[in-house]
């Protein structure tokens, strides 16, 4: 079942999706309109999706997020502009009110330093990098609402350079040369007697290929390979964690967090495909790695951060518990507690482009009104078009509804998908509902 996952996560999901089967969502009943009468009274009407000009309507999110140092931001699609818009808006808003200076996303973190070196030094071609990296499952990140956003933050930079925004990648299915050069680089000056035994390790691991080609070669390697692989990755990563931090410690710090996301490479693809367990073990895995980093992110660089992913990876509760056990939002409640907030996002009707379940061709995918019974058929149902909703404060009968779980989208890479049994209050603390969507636009497409 291909849905919203990268690389090895993708394939997971097929092989998962042959060897066990789903539980079909259970309609709830139509709720009354008193529900809708309680959602009216605490909905906070958004004026538009589109960066740029006045924000004060994103006030209320202000309010809604407090202190938080992470704050997820979520999507329904995979593809969709206005999603993709959104996150450019509310990030630019909230560096401004809020003092957010990282915008983290669902990419690599080899991936998000090459973009973080053009937002912070002008260092590369943004298109060059998003064409080049954003390949695969990644390549829906190569749209013309994320380019924007990078080259807003640059822009931003070269008038604030004593307080830059900055731009991370936290995903771990691909880790590009550049980190095993640094590992072996610090190696070499801090610890020079480590120098040949780091290479030694890292041989025929550094990626001779672009993103997309790596992850599908890795995928074909047999079982007793991809874990003999992490075995050295991990070895190379205790080697360097046994040292003192004789170049300082925030170089060292740096070195060894680049050695932990290639040993999370390697070790994502360290389990056994063939057993449902382990494929289930490798999706919590990933959140997990995925969470841990950026909690590191945000601990060493002491901004605040607002993370991008689909709403099953910034939420509490995953949508299909025993495929996927437990997700990068729960992970972060339990590192940061109230430091993390997550807001998840529906939408009425609209496009995306995603790929069908059994094929590689991408489409634009056009959905009319949810169903009866669905999340979004009522809240549909508001008085406003697009509207914010703090889900912690909602007040009876609603807030009982928004506790119950009933079928909601939730579309990632491929379609059909969904929808799934989801109870929106129990995923998210926030949530923003937009009545219609169109399709993002890819670029080298």
């Amino acid at each position: 079942m291909r849905r919203h996952r990268t690389g090895l996560v993708l394939t997971l999901f097929i092989i998962l999706a042959a060897l066990t089967t789903g539980i079909p969502a259970t309609a709830a009943p139509t709720p009354t309109t008193t529900v809708v009468a309680a959602l009216d009274r605490a909905a906070h009407p958004l004026r538009t999706v589109e960066p740029g000009g006045e924000s004060s309507d994103l006030s209320a999110l202000d309010r809604m997020i407090g202190d938080a140092r992470v704050v997820g931001l979520g999507e329904a699609t995979h593809s969709s502009h206005d999603f993709f818009a959104l996150k450019d808006r509310v990030f630019r808003h909230l560096v401004g009110t809020k003092g957010l200076r990282t915008f983290a996303l669902e990419t690599p973190w080899s991936t998000g330093q090459r973009l973080n070196d053009y937002v912070l030094y002008g260092k590369g071609d943004p298109r060059r990098v998003m064409r080049e990296e954003f390949q695969r499952d990644y390549l829906w990140w190569n749209n013309t609402d994320y380019l924007r956003l990078v080259e807003w933050m640059r822009a931003y930079n070269a008038g604030h350079p004593g307080d830059p925004v900055r731009f991370m990648g936290d995903d771990i299915a691909w880790t590009g040369p550049e980190l095993y050069d640094a590992v072996e680089d610090y190696g070499a000056g801090a610890h020079p007697e480590l120098s040949a035994r780091l290479a030694e390790l890292y041989r025929g691991l550094r990626p001779t290929v672009q993103t997309g080609a790596y992850i599908e070669a890795y995928l074909k390697l047999p079982y007793a390979e991809r874990k003999e692989r992490a075995n050295r990755t991990g070895e190379a990563l205790r080697l360097l964690q046994r040292q003192s931090p004789a170049a300082g410690r925030d170089a060292y710090d740096r070195a060894v967090q680049d050695a932990t996301v290639i040993d999370q490479t390697a070790r994502q693809y360290a389990f056994d495909f063939t057993d449902p367990a382990q494929i289930a073990e490798a999706m919590r895995y990933r959140d997990g790695a995925m969470a841990a980093n950026v909690v590191w992110w945000q601990k060493h660089t002491g901004t605040k951060v607002l993370l991008s992913a689909h709403n099953n990876h910034v939420g509490y509760v995953p949508e299909k518990p025993a495929e996927n056990p437990k997700v990068q939002g729960a992970f972060l409640r339990e590192s940061l507690g109230a430091g993390y907030v997550s807001v998840g996002l529906t939408f009425g009707h609209g496009s995306f482009n995603a790929t069908g379940q059994d094929d590689e061709v991408i489409r634009r995918w056009t959905l009319g009104p949810a169903d009866p019974g669905s999340n979004e058929r009522t809240l549909d149902r508001v008085r406003y078009r697009d509207y914010l909703l703090d889900m912690r404060s909602v007040a009876a009968p609603a807030g009982a509804w928004l506790r119950q779980a009933r079928p909601t989208r939730s579309i990632g890479t491929a379609y059909p998908d969904g929808p799934h049994d989801i109870a929106l209050a129990r995923s998210h603390d926030v949530l923003i509902h937009l009545h219609q969507v169109e399709a993002a636009r890819l670029r080298d497409r």
